[in-house]
């Protein structure tokens, strides 16, 4: 997989792959990671790549021709590296949800496009140039898309296959089935009078998935109903 990035801080990405399970993908050749910066594809001498709002209105506006000119750079780049074509999306809080059966549909992608939004917003235009997807990382704004694109760099490549050692890893966890996660406990049985459940000490595995599927289902209840209306 190719992911590239669109950006006007490509610096705040410097440190994205560097570490974890993510650092083991990009050792592997799984998957390749490029930053561009938006400013490099602006024609202003002044590398300007917002302006004012046409109609008013407060904040600015990300330009449309400098983010035209990098992506038609970053999909020249690619042609004829990739069979399936690209996916092109947009952070914004005007995206649909992020959840993850959209994570493990888009790791089966050879390359996905992404442009961080800044400001109020961009162009309605590049919209009408391109098919873009917009994404949202839930109910709320933050300063720019940077923070949501590293988010979703890597909940993407996580489910790569390959990128986790094990299968069960991806199978049992969270959001997995439409539950969130169990409980999880480790070494050592007894920390400041806090007792490792018994049943996860039996070795009974019937009774080990039958504890753990309970818990899943309580802690779904409480924490998000809203789940089970899907």
């Amino acid at each position: 997989m190719i992911i590239d990035v669109i950006t006007i801080f490509p610096d705040m990405f410097k440190h994205t792959i560097s570490f974890g399970v993510l650092k083991e993908a990009f050792n592997k050749n799984l998957c390749e990671l490029n930053i561009f910066d938006l400013r490099d594809f602006s024609a202003d001498k002044h590398k300007k790549v917002d302006d004012r709002p046409y109609g008013g209105g407060p904040g600015m506006v990300m330009m449309v021709k400098p983010l035209t000119n990098a992506i038609e750079y970053v999909l020249e780049k690619n042609r004829g590296r990739n069979k399936k074509g690209n996916k092109l999306v947009l952070l914004s809080p005007k995206g649909k949800r992020l959840h993850q059966e959209m994570l493990k549909k888009m790791s089966k992608e050879e390359n996905i496009i992404i442009i961080c939004g800044r400001y109020e917003g961009i162009d309605q235009r590049l919209e009408e140039l391109f098919k873009i997807n917009k994404i949202s990382i839930g109910d709320y704004v933050l300063t720019g898309g940077e923070i949501p694109a590293m988010v979703l760099i890597d909940g993407i490549v996580r489910n790569i296959e390959g990128v986790l050692g094990e299968k069960e890893s991806l199978v049992n966890e969270s959001f997995e089935g439409g539950l969130l996660d169990y409980p999880q406990y480790t070494r050592p049985p007894i920390f400041k009078g806090l007792k490792v459940p018994d049943i996860l000490l039996s070795g009974n595995h019937r009774l080990i998935d039958d504890w753990r599927k309970k818990k899943s289902f309580d802690i779904t209840v409480e924490n998000r109903p809203d789940l089970f209306d899907k």
